[in-house]
């Protein structure tokens, strides 16, 4: 078993309930960790370009109201379209308040 780690994926996006969060992009950070058998006879692996890609493009299109909503969306869609187990997920708004960083984070942890 391997894992893919997908640090710091960085990318502006209108997220939130605030009113200026609604017209405004501000900045996210998405860390993304799971693991996923490699055989490399069969050539079988995950594409973690196709991981990144579908991320940012559905958080952006969807300007979720809650990053609560983001975070259990994309577990979903992970889940569903790639073979991985024991997915991490943060998301992170670095802006939001001048004196922290607020997070969500999820785990889910899938048997073989």
């Amino acid at each position: 078993m391997l894992q893919i780690h997908i640090e710091d994926l960085t990318f502006d996006c209108i997220i939130g309930i605030l009113p200026f969060e609604r017209v405004n992009t501000q900045k996210v950070i998405v860390n993304i960790s799971f693991e996923y058998f490699y055989d490399n006879g069969k050539n079988e692996f995950v594409d973690y370009s196709e991981v990144v890609s579908l991320v940012e493009t559905t958080i952006k299109e969807k300007q979720f109201q809650l990053i609560e909503d983001a975070i259990l969306y994309i577990k979903e869609i992970l889940l569903k379209q790639f073979n991985i187990q024991n997915l991490k997920i943060k998301i992170s708004k670095p802006d939001i308040l001048k004196n922290c960083t607020v997070s969500i984070s999820t785990k889910i942890t899938t048997k073989d």
